[in-house]
């Protein structure tokens, strides 16, 4: 609360007439600003379609004469004496030319009267000609102390409730639930706390993974964004094991921060299609046993002007929210790649995505998959962007191995009974998935045959296949020339 006090009040002081506040926590947003006038001496007006203008530092009855937009906004321009206009959800009538005309004009004559209009909604955008005079403010996370001041309320609601009773838990899980509730409105935090508690009276491990799925839809709301809980299969990828080694070299840093080491930011992996790059993009949420979220730029992408820039801050304080987490932007090439083909937008997604890269300070690491690197901005594949580029080629004589047997035990096939040796050099030039697709189809061909898959079954049907490495040799030889000397090789 504090940080938000002092941010907003720097703000405050740089005298910008409009300010936006985009929050489901109305409740926070209102109390933050009644404490500042507290501080201040300012007064706050609070106003909202049903109640209209009411002071709200002093606790004052609502001048209901002043419940229309039109009728607030004349009040406010009449009015001499500067304050604070919390407007709550004013964000339908923002398409309205004659209040439009009323908010700049009250804007401009800030250096007569300092009025400052405060929108305050869950989503608030404004008209191009407010922009210039306008500035976003964020409302600070709840930080640890506050979270766990919660538990423990809730904890002692719960013990009034059922007397003669005790809350149980242990240290370490109830340091993973204060982690799991960061980035929750109060409201929402002290639900999911009510929810671990009152079927059992107790926090325990089975409790956190419903805790962070919950999390999840509260913040998602149908977003760009993808959720994956359960991501410990992810852990079983065949192969590279340079990319395993770097990352379990990380795993420490960056779960619990060592003030002596840069924590880990992110990595970009390259490579032919259906090489395996959306597994090891997996790999590294099962590795590290951490929430796993996609990025879809086809869902992020609007027709209407900056709109695909807020959808894309909106994931990227969800994925911050939930922290920590691997966020996993899949052929990233498609959505910033160089050039004007689509006005601009391509630059301005990358510049919001460049600014983040930059001034983040949650636990998220970013995990890049692209096909072909040629088509991204310097400005993004650069040293201190990412930490490392890898290449992930074609498994090797033994990976292929472990890519059969992995891909035999998940459909029930012992995979002992198979000589994978001799699948392994039959599969030379085969991606992981098309490895994967040989299993598939020789199951269909033994149900055909009404026998128990084996050798012949597998060895046929990649006899039959065409690898992409073959179809597309000049690409793969191109890209492996020019991965050799600029990445790391991920196997």
């Amino acid at each position: 609360m504090e940080s938000s006090l002092h941010d907003l009040e720097v703000l405050l002081r740089s005298r910008v007439p409009l300010i936006l506040v985009e929050t489901s926590d109305e409740r926070r947003a209102l109390d933050t600003f009644r404490r500042l006038a507290l501080r201040t001496g300012q007064p706050v007006m609070r106003w909202s379609v049903t109640t209209g203008l009411q002071r709200i530092d002093l606790d004052l009855q609502p001048q209901a004469h002043a419940r229309e937009p039109d009728q607030a906004l004349a009040q406010i321009r009449a009015t001499g004496t500067a304050g604070l206009y919390l407007l709550l959800d004013f964000h339908p009538y923002l398409d309205d030319p004659a209040h439009v005309r009323m908010i700049r004009e009250i804007a401009m004559g800030y250096g007569q009267a300092a009025h400052t209009l405060v929108f305050i909604s869950h989503r608030c955008e404004l008209p191009a000609e407010l922009r210039s005079l306008s500035a976003r403010f964020d409302l600070a996370l709840p930080d640890r102390s506050a979270l766990e001041r919660w538990i423990r309320e809730e904890a002692r609601n719960w013990v009034a409730a059922n007397p003669g009773s005790k809350v149980k838990t242990d240290e370490r899980t109830l340091k993973q639930l204060v982690k799991q509730l960061g980035g929750l409105a109060e409201t929402d935090a002290r639900r999911l706390i009510r929810n671990a508690i009152h079927d059992d009276g107790a926090i325990t491990a089975s409790d956190l993974p419903g805790v962070l799925h919950t999390k999840y839809e509260l913040l998602a709301q149908g977003g760009a964004l993808s959720f994956e809980l359960d991501t410990a299969q992810f852990g079983e990828v065949g192969g590279l094991n340079t990319l395993k080694r770097w990352l379990e070299q990380r795993r420490q840093a960056f779960l619990d921060p060592d003030p002596l080491l840069d924590a880990p930011r992110g990595i970009l992996l390259v490579g032919v299609q259906g090489g395996g790059k959306s597994l090891a993009a997996k790999a590294v949420a099962g590795l590290w046993q951490l929430p796993l979220l996609r990025l879809d730029f086809g869902t992020l992408y609007n027709r209407f002007f900056g709109e695909t820039e807020r959808n894309l801050r909106a994931s990227l304080r969800t994925a911050e929210a939930m922290a920590p987490c691997v966020l996993w932007i899949d052929e990233i090439e498609k959505a910033i790649a160089s050039g004007d083909y689509d006005s601009g937008t391509s630059k301005r997604v990358l510049g919001t995505l460049l600014t983040w890269l930059a001034e983040r300070d949650r636990p998220v690491f970013l995990v890049a998959t692209a096909n072909r690197i040629d088509n991204l901005p310097p400005e993004l594949i650069r040293k201190g962007r990412m930490d490392e580029i890898f290449f992930v080629d074609l498994p090797d004589e033994t990976t292929r191995g472990q890519i059969f047997a992995i891909h035999l035990r998940k459909r029930g096939q012992p995979a002992e009974a198979f000589d994978l040796d001799e699948l392994s050099r039959r599969s030379e030039g085969f991606s992981g998935a098309e490895i994967e697709q040989a299993v598939v189809a020789a199951l269909y061909l033994a149900k055909e045959q009404g026998s128990a898959l084996d050798n012949e079954h597998l060895q046929s049907e990649l006899a039959a296949t065409r690898p992409l490495s073959v179809v597309m040799s000049e690409r793969l030889e191109a890209l492996r020339d020019w991965a050799r000397d600029r990445t790391v090789s991920a196997n």
